[in-house]
């Protein structure tokens, strides 16, 4: 089942995006010390902003944000953060969560999702590029820089 999150659960969030992250950061995360727990308070209260889960057997096992970034066009939506647990991955709830993501963005009638996908993390770029997300013309990496940014065009009805 995948469904909005809520304000409850944001703890339970931030452990499931914590162990993602740090398993394409091989020498811990960045930002120690970071309260992620309030991050996610902060994205699931936002108005303008959305967290989907995905949940199994009662168990929160991925979790979507995303919300229109400041000063982008109001067809365009971006795709902050994307995590499935590290122990359900390749079980096809990545791929559920994220056309649960898409068919959002086609009710609200958005046109344009866009992401940033650290350099290391291949797997997700992978998961990605199966997707359909390409590389963003508009906004090609920049020197030094470890993020790549995608774009992905939503389907119309």
């Amino acid at each position: 089942m995948i469904r909005t999150a809520v304000p409850a659960e944001t703890e339970v969030i931030a452990d499931l995006h914590v162990r993602a992250r740090s398993t394409y950061y091989p020498a811990g995360l960045p930002q120690a010390g970071f309260d992620w727990v309030e991050a996610w308070r902060g994205s699931i209260e936002r108005p303008d902003g959305h967290v989907l889960c995905a949940v199994e057997q009662g168990r929160i096992v991925g979790i979507a944000s995303f919300r229109t970034p400041d000063g982008a066009p109001a067809h365009t939506v971006k795709l902050f953060q994307f995590h499935v647990d590290p122990d359900r991955w390749r079980s096809g709830i990545g791929t559920a969560l994220h056309a649960a993501c898409v068919e959002e963005w086609r009710a609200d009638g958005r046109r344009t999702a866009v992401l940033d996908v650290h350099t290391d993390n291949t797997r997700a770029q992978g998961f990605y590029a199966r997707q359909g997300w390409v590389p963003d013309p508009e906004n090609p990496p920049a020197e030094g820089d470890h993020h790549l940014f995608l774009r992905f065009s939503v389907p119309g009805e």
